[in-house]
């Protein structure tokens, strides 16, 4: 594995990126067609958070966070860290202190198919993290890898400044070129979404709204009375 760190990659447009994590992460899935989803073992740590930003994107050894260090460096406001490892790894390998050092260059968040810990601390802090687990188990610094390189979690190549997106329900890829097209289709899903629940409010029920009812007896459901004694 080559490895190295690039530098000065493009990054998504921050007004589309702001637009995007305005509308959350199952409305965008929805409005791309059901892609870039990290999948469910990418989770919340603590509850409450949404953000986007543009992915700095790191390729680690497993159990090894010096790429993380490096990685730091490289982010700029508005950036969402991405750690990924080149094998699975439940290992503690972002804490306080790194979130720390995030927050003084304006990074918004972490996504990492790993371990991490110092929840509490994370937590009170206001940095939001989704990770693959929570650990105690700590790592060392002495394995080369890769900065600002694609990456893969969840079936999802994540390339640095693509969108990244993510709140309570997972985290999202954007392709940074489509970014544009994705808030387009966010904003007329919003729309659609809050007709519907204006319907629900009135009382209109989904099965009329969305035609299910006539598909029901092509499916072999059948309404029968309770015969109860």
């Amino acid at each position: 594995m080559r490895t190295v760190v690039v530098t000065n990659p493009p990054r998504a447009d921050a007004t589309l990126v702001d637009a995007l994590a305005g509308h959350g992460v199952a409305t965008v899935h929805e409005a791309m067609g059901r892609s870039g989803y990290l999948g469910p073992s990418i989770r919340p740590v603590h509850l409450g958070s949404r953000i986007g930003g543009s992915a700095v994107t790191v390729l680690s050894w497993p159990g090894d966070n010096l790429m993380i260090h490096v990685a730091v460096e490289q982010c700029r406001p508005g950036d969402v860290l991405v750690v990924a490892t080149t094998s699975p790894s439940t290992d503690g390998m972002f804490g306080e202190l790194f979130a720390t050092a995030l927050q003084h260059r304006g990074v918004r968040g972490l996504v990492i198919d790993a371990g991490v810990r110092d929840v509490a601390e994370l937590h009170a802090m206001g940095f939001p993290v989704w990770s693959a687990a929570v650990s105690a188990q700590g790592t060392v610094k002495a394995t080369p890898g890769s900065v600002n390189v694609p990456v893969t979690i969840g079936g999802q190549v994540i390339r640095p400044g693509d969108t990244i997106l993510a709140d309570d329900d997972g985290v999202l890829c954007v392709p940074r070129e489509d970014a544009a097209s994705a808030v387009a289709a966010a904003r007329a899903r919003a729309a659609k979404e809050e007709a519907t629940r204006e319907a629900f409010r009135r009382g209109e029920l989904g099965l009329d709204r969305y035609g299910l009812r006539a598909r029901l007896p092509e499916l072999g459901i059948e309404y029968v009375e309770y015969e109860g004694s």
